[in-house]
């Protein structure tokens, strides 16, 4: 992620037409990146479950679009100090001028802040998927505006802030490896420490109920990736972003294939879920590590993903930890092959200078420091995100009941059900039988 730069007054960027429409479209692709994983992880549930999973997502569109504009952006980008910042001119966003640039680039700051939004909503989002099946939805929505200010503001502040920590240290993450992914997959694991596994897990079969929507939103995620990777350059004036387009496209494919690879010799199956969550596993390697790296390096990031992170996702069973629908084996473990990745496949020729040990570092400094990132994030998110979730489930609750999880969630939460059987399969239906009646009138 390009961060803030400070330039000189005759050295000042003007606003840039071009770059400022390409950025309003990436943001919408990344916001379209949520009903994606809405879908995604709606297929992946049981029918009982549909609308709930569908529902954390977009409720998490409502919850962080009006945060962020109060003081999420602020406390993330403004400038204060190494772990937190602050700029009260973007509280509420009431004092920004319409052609207000970003320090050092050429879009409005208003470009800018609309932009992190939609990463701001995607990242807690993503942790839904881990607790399917058995929150309370006002839990959930309580634990989102938590989330977002005690984790995510703070995580993207070390990140991407022009004085977080992280970045002053050189710790590489172009899109969001650690500040989405190992974020959001630790925060997932702190929950489910909490508030423990599903009734019957291990036990009732859980199968997805729909893998045609599992594919659909895993092709809506892979087209909003573009837009998510791309434009997290902030511009498209010297090819850093097509270079991160191009091998977003590569290592997803890569991965994709790694996946099926491995699912073929382990299970003796390619599956359609195997193909859709390789496609993600990759899209998630390949975040923090594709401004760094090569065409071939991004092969390599993509394929060692899918591998890796088909390999993670059975260990729930060993460990007895019920990620519902594999938010810590993908997103985590995705988000921290790509980062460290970094340290060995840098080639020094896209968005820094800095080298991976395969292109001459051999005295491991990139793979340290991105040691040092993916630690601070995963173990932060971890403890902070178990903390709020015990925090609420003393209070509020987080669980519903375990007959409300037997029966149903959406309807025990949302008192609507995803599909109306009603009048399927049970012969004609009123209209059809009103139809009939009158046809055999007529041939009488």
């Amino acid at each position: 992620m390009a961060s803030a730069a400070i330039t000189l007054a005759a050295e000042a960027p003007k606003l840039s037409s071009a770059n400022t429409g390409f950025m309003l479209i990436c943001s919408a692709l990344v916001l379209l990146m949520t009903p994606g994983l809405a879908f995604f992880y709606g297929g992946m549930v049981r029918v009982k479950s549909t609308l709930n999973m569908l529902m954390m997502s977009f409720i998490s569109i409502g919850i962080v679009t009006i945060l962020w504009v109060l003081y999420g952006f602020s406390l993330a980008f403004g400038s204060s100090n190494g772990f937190i910042g602050y700029d009260s001119h973007w509280l509420g966003m009431s004092d920004v001028g319409l052609t207000d640039l970003w320090p050092g680039y050429t879009i409005p700051i208003f470009v800018f802040m609309v932009f992190q939004m939609m990463f701001a909503v995607i990242t807690p989002a993503l942790i839904s998927g881990a607790i399917a099946d058995r929150v309370k939805f006002s839990a959930w929505a309580l634990f989102v505006a938590l989330w977002l200010t005690v984790v995510y503001v703070p995580v993207a502040h070390w990140v991407w802030g022009a004085d977080g920590w992280a970045f002053k240290l050189g710790v590489i993450d172009f899109a969001g490896g650690t500040a989405v992914h190992i974020n959001a997959g630790a925060g997932a694991l702190g929950v489910i420490l909490v508030i423990g596994k599903r009734v019957g897990f291990k036990r009732d079969p859980m199968r997805p109920h729909s893998l045609p929507l599992v594919m659909l939103g895993c092709g809506l995620l892979w087209f909003g990736w573009f837009g998510f990777n791309a434009g997290s350059w902030l511009g498209n004036d010297d090819g850093v972003g097509a270079l991160m387009f191009v091998n977003t496209q590569v290592a997803t494919a890569a991965a994709m294939l790694a996946w099926l690879a491995y699912e073929k010799i382990r299970h003796g199956a390619f599956t359609t879920l195997g193909a859709a969550s390789g496609a993600v596993a990759g899209l998630v390697a390949i975040t923090p590590s594709g401004g760094a790296v090569s065409p071939l390096g991004a092969i390599a990031v993509g394929a060692i993903a899918g591998v890796g992170c088909a390999a993670a996702v059975g260990l729930k069973y060993k460990f007895n930890i019920d990620d519902s629908l594999d938010v810590v084996g993908v997103h985590m473990v995705g988000g921290i092959l790509g980062s460290l990745l970094i340290g060995f496949f840098a080639t020094g020729k896209g968005q820094s200078a800095a080298t991976g040990v395969f292109y001459g570092d051999h005295s491991f400094t990139q793979l340290w420091k991105q040691f040092a990132g993916v630690g601070a994030v995963l173990g932060y998110s971890l403890v902070a995100s178990a903390v709020l979730a015990f925090l609420i489930d003393k209070t509020i609750g987080m669980r519903v009941t375990e007959d409300e999880e037997v029966s149903g969630i959406d309807q025990a939460e949302h008192a609507e059900t995803a599909y109306d059987f009603s009048g399927a399969g049970g012969g004609l239906s009123g209209g059809t039988l009103a139809t009939a009646t009158e046809t055999k009138k007529v041939d009488a």
